[in-house]
């Protein structure tokens, strides 16, 4: 497929590491897991280094959900029981995304959070970054149908694994891998935030939540039994909060170092479509990176300073919970 192009001056420039105040928008499955509640916090209580403009709920489909659909509307739920924690608004703000995951390249999938990304990123005067945390029909969906838009955005996707990881065969991808693949493959700016191998250094434990997270105002007890309802057994155990390293890289992108890199390009060892059982499927017909140096670059995080992103996320709950 043809895409739209831009230069690839343009391009180096957008992937700089982030500095400055960020406009951006946020595009999140927000009911799939339990760190993008942690993500959608933490970008909302950094108004000095963050302007949140919008939060577009994402589809996604797993045990938590019947299909696509019911995960964006779950996840738009979830979005507005954050908000109402915090005393915002989602009138104007959130804002539901597709019923479904991308089927085929080049059709798009019409939804508000599409036509809303669309209209703030053509109107807007700098680069628009849009932070994927989820599966990426809304944000490949707004690339198809209006094309100039990769001239105005810059994506940030924590999607995929490490770069030399055995296989890519990760949530985010998976279950919308022709929406990736259109990501990928169009040359918009890309920070590409890979999970297996690099954002799986975000992980805390019941103790520290219960230490930092828990008695932090309405939020932080939201956040605190969302983060121990996860699992039965807290015993030794660990979680990954992922899905906050997207945030914590537009705070401070020292905190995620990165290099650049050709664009990866998603194959597939055996035919057949992939199944959603993203837990076993890399088993039996994994999807893999393959690559081609001629590709147009993008940026890559490699690794995850995990002490001083938590330090900046529990003490703006701590602030939060002192003010409220």
């Amino acid at each position: 497929m043809q895409f739209h192009t831009i230069s690839n001056e343009l391009r180096v420039e957008r992937l700089a590491p982030p500095k400055g105040k960020i406009q951006m928008v946020l595009d999140t499955d927000t009911y799939n897991e339990i760190d993008d509640q942690f993500a959608v916090v933490h970008a909302l209580l950094s108004p000095e280094q963050l302007d949140v403009l919008a939060i577009y709920a994402a589809p996604f489909f797993n045990d938590r959900s019947s299909g696509p659909g019911d995960g964006m509307e779950k996840s738009f739920d979830e979005i507005e029981r954050l908000l109402d924690r915090l005393d915002r608004t989602a009138e104007g703000f959130a804002y539901r995304g597709s019923t479904a995951f991308l089927e085929e390249n080049g059709r798009f999938i019409e939804s508000d959070a599409v036509h809303d990304l669309i209209e703030r990123a053509m109107s807007s005067n700098g680069p628009l970054f849009v932070v994927a945390i989820g599966a990426l029909t809304n944000v490949a969906s707004a690339i198809l149908m209006e094309p100039k838009i990769i001239e105005k955005i810059v994506v940030v996707w924590l999607g995929g694994h490490a770069l030399h990881w055995p296989h890519t065969t990760e949530f985010n991808l998976a279950g919308d891998v022709v929406a990736a693949r259109v990501v990928l493959d169009c040359g918009v700016p890309l920070h590409l935030l890979p999970c297996g191998g690099v954002t799986t250094h975000l992980r805390s434990t019941v103790p520290e939540i219960d230490q930092y997270v828990k008695g932090q105002g309405a939020i932080g007890d939201f956040l605190a039994e969302t983060f121990k309802s996860y699992s039965d057994d807290h015993f030794g155990w660990s979680k990954e909060i992922w899905d906050v390293v997207a945030i914590a890289y537009l705070i401070n992108p020292e905190w995620v170092p990165s290099n650049l890199v050709s664009s990866p390009m998603i194959t597939q060892r055996a035919a057949g479509k992939v199944e959603m059982d993203v837990n076993t499927i890399w088993q039996e017909r994994p999807l893999t990176w393959s690559f081609d140096s001629s590709r147009h670059l993008i940026r890559c995080a490699y690794y995850v300073q995990r002490d001083p992103i938590f330090q900046d996320l529990f003490s703006k709950l701590a602030k939060w919970g002192a003010a409220n």
